[in-house]
């Protein structure tokens, strides 16, 4: 037959329920010895019965188990109170700094021409002094910055001259060289050296060479 499962709550015929407890003990008191033999733990086990009566079970003494357990319990409460007693230090810190702020916000307010009603004249003159000083130091730092940027756009200028300046003599030299080359090819076609004799010219002695010299350009071939 199968065994039905059971309910949990409370048994309301007493006889059963003494029955129960006494078997549920048992097995409970059992569990808690494996346990402390299996895996080597203290184990304090203290139970009361529903007519008053004291079960217990310890592995070693319960009242060491007992003091160890009021030990840990102390330091768990007084670290809880440190705790709490930090948190209530960190929300007054924080409602400190809140209003500090607050108080230099009122000044930047002011500055700005916010909340100027209450404000008497010599605290306007004071703003109007402050405001005047700020913008003399704006005023200030943009004309350095002016002149900064003038500066690098000045070095930027010398340092294009300079390249132009390099390109143009770089060019004027290739320039020239080329000159030069065309000019010697001239002089190279007008040259010619021979031992013949033009038409119309004086004849030589034999074996004299002649050195014939033209000036001009050489023509030019065409292929056909």
């Amino acid at each position: 037959m199968v065994r039905g499962k059971t309910q949990m709550k409370r048994i309301e015929n007493a006889t059963s329920r003494q029955v129960t407890f006494c078997k549920r003990r048992n097995g409970l008191l059992k569990k808690a010895f494996e346990l402390s033999v299996l895996c080597d733990a203290e184990v304090g086990l203290i139970v009361f019965s529903p007519r008053g009566k004291l079960c217990e079970y310890s592995s070693s003494s319960m009242q060491r188990t007992v003091d160890r357990y009021q030990r840990l319990a102390r330091g768990v409460q007084n670290n809880s109170k440190a705790i709490e007693q930090s948190i209530q230090n960190l929300k007054y810190e924080a409602a400190s700094m809140a209003k500090e702020i607050e108080i230099l916000e009122v000044p930047k307010r002011k500055l700005l021409g916010d909340e100027l009603e209450s404000c008497a004249i010599e605290e306007l003159q004071q703003i109007e002094s402050q405001l005047v000083q700020s913008l003399s130091n704006i005023r200030g730092r943009k004309t350095q910055l002016f002149k900064e940027q003038i500066e690098q756009l000045k070095e930027k200028e010398r340092i294009l001259k300079a390249e132009n300046g390099r390109l143009r003599e770089k060019a004027w030299r290739q320039a020239t060289r080329n000159g030069e080359m065309g000019n010697a090819v001239s002089r190279a076609g007008a040259l010619c050296v021979g031992d013949r004799q033009e038409p119309g010219t004086r004849k030589q002695k034999a074996g004299t060479p002649i050195l014939y010299i033209k000036i001009g350009i050489l023509p030019l071939v065409h292929a056909k």
